[in-house]
This record gives structure tokens, C-alpha cells and sequence, in this order.
């Protein structure tokens, strides 16, 4: 029951997304971070199989870091996400990866932005956008209320709207998300949003 939003404000980008690590029935971890920052300025928030989301996300992150080490300078978040796009639409004649992706990003020119890039290498840019069953529920949300000229704080509250709604309707909610932010002071840390600790095991 995975949960990746994000959408594009007056300056910034935000995303957020579960933080639940399931397999089947079982629950195993509550604080899986499921949203890489790229580079300085870029975020990817990935949902799909554990395997394929990982080593993909890394897979991206290292050829992104590549790239300036070898050229000098860093992709811009539309290079970045065509390349990315690239690739899953390679892998997808070959061994495709289940791996959905929001990549947010901040670049000095054109501001900030959001990408949509779904398993089957589809890549559009967009003001806000969500992959998983949590989809049905922030989506319909933010059309209510998204505006594209939204202060850091507004947006904030959104995402908290959409969480609070993901929470309430969908019947295997996941109790902890993370929200993160990228805007010309860089990609960080924001927010997590707990309701549930860490699962740990109990003694027997």
C-alpha cells in the first residue's frame, strides 16, 4: 500500500512518501526512507518492488554523480530525469525494473520542477503528481486545493491534508511518511510525519 506525492510550489518542490518496508502480509520496518536525494539540488521519490526501487534509485544517483565528475557540471533535473526515463525504457525491452518515480528538483534557471516517470518509461513534467493506492486520495486532494503559487507553508499543510485523508480512507493505511524538500538552498530533510514506532521484535 505505497504512498509517493509531491507537487511544485513558489520556488521549491516537495515530496513525501510512506516509509512502511512490507512483503506480502508482513509489515517489517517503519522508517524506510523511500525518497533519495540525487545531487544537491534533486530528489527521487521511488515506490515498486524493494529490489527494483533500490538498486535502481542507486543505480541513477551514481551515473547523475558520474556525469559531473566527469564533465564538471551537473545535470539539470530534466537531463536527469530523460536519462532516467532512458533507462527504464531500455530495461524495458530487457529485464524491466517495477519502479515508479517522482523526481523533484531546483535549477537556477528555470526554477523549480516535478517529473513523472512510471515503470513503463513514461516521463511528463508536472505540477504535482503520485504513484501507489495513496494516489486515489492525494490526488483528488490536491486538485481541490493546489495552487501553483503556494507558499512553503501552504504546501506543508496540503501534504498534511493528504496524509490525514490517506490515513483515514484507505483500509491498510501506512502509519509514518517523510517529506522532503528541494529549493535553491538544496534537497533536505523536512519532516516526518509518525504515528507508529519502529516495529522491533519482542522478546520471547
Amino acid at each position: 500500500m505505497e504512498c509517493v506525492f509531491g507537487l511544485v510550489g513558489n520556488g521549491f518542490a516537495i515530496v513525501a512518501a510512506d516509509t512502511s518496508a512490507v512483503h506480502s502480509i508482513l509489515l517489517h520496518k517503519n522508517n524506510e526512507d523511500k525518497i533519495m536525494v540525487l545531487d544537491s539540488h534533486k530528489l527521487v521519490a521511488a515506490s515498486g518492488e524493494p529490489g527494483d526501487r533500490v538498486q535502481f534509485t542507486e543505480y541513477v544517483q551514481k551515473n547523475v554523480s558520474l556525469y559531473k565528475f566527469r564533465n564538471g557540471i551537473p545535470l539539470t533535473t530534466a537531463a536527469a530525469a530523460n536519462f532516467t526515463r532512458g533507462e527504464l525504457a531500455t530495461a524495458l525491452r530487457k529485464n524491466p525494473y517495477s519502479v515508479n518515480i517522482l523526481m523533484a528538483g531546483y535549477d537556477n534557471e528555470s526554477g523549480a520542477s516535478l517529473y513523472y516517470i512510471d515503470y513503463i518509461a513514461t516521463l511528463h513534467k508536472v505540477d504535482k503528481g503520485a504513484f501507489g493506492y495513496g494516489s486515489y486520495f492525494s490526488l483528488s486532494t490536491m486538485d481541490r486545493h493546489y495552487r501553483s503559487d503556494m507558499s512553503v507553508e501552504e504546501a506543508i499543510e496540503l501534504v498534511d491534508k493528504c496524509i490525514l485523508e490517506i490515513r483515514s480512507r484507505l483500509v491498510v493505511a501506512p502509519p509514518n511518511f517523510v517529506i522532503k524538500i528541494v529549493d535553491k538552498d538544496g534537497a533536505r530533510d523536512y519532516a516526518w510525519r509518525q504515528s507508529v514506532k519502529d516495529v522491533t521484535t519482542a522478546a520471547v
